[in-house]
């Protein structure tokens, strides 16, 4: 349960968050490195693209169920 909290709020933290990517964050940083090494874009499916998606949505249902099972296992 402390996961499914902790890792969106410390993606938040990091600057991806539900109003898009904050500015001079680590989140912007990455972008910008990854626009460059792109050809001006961020790739769908790359890890910024992954972490802003989480930062604006929250995990999945499935996403949830999964780190629910997988987590449980740990503890």
């Amino acid at each position: 349960g402390v996961a499914l909290v902790g890792i969106p709020a410390c993606i938040a933290g990091l600057g991806f968050t539900g109003a898009g990517i904050a500015a001079g964050s680590v989140a912007a940083k990455m972008m910008s490195a990854a626009a460059i090494a792109n050809g001006g874009g961020v790739a769908a499916g790359s890890t910024v693209a992954v972490l802003q998606s989480i930062g604006a949505a929250g995990f999945s249902l499935g996403t949830k169920i999964g780190l629910t099972s997988a987590l449980s296992t740990l503890g």
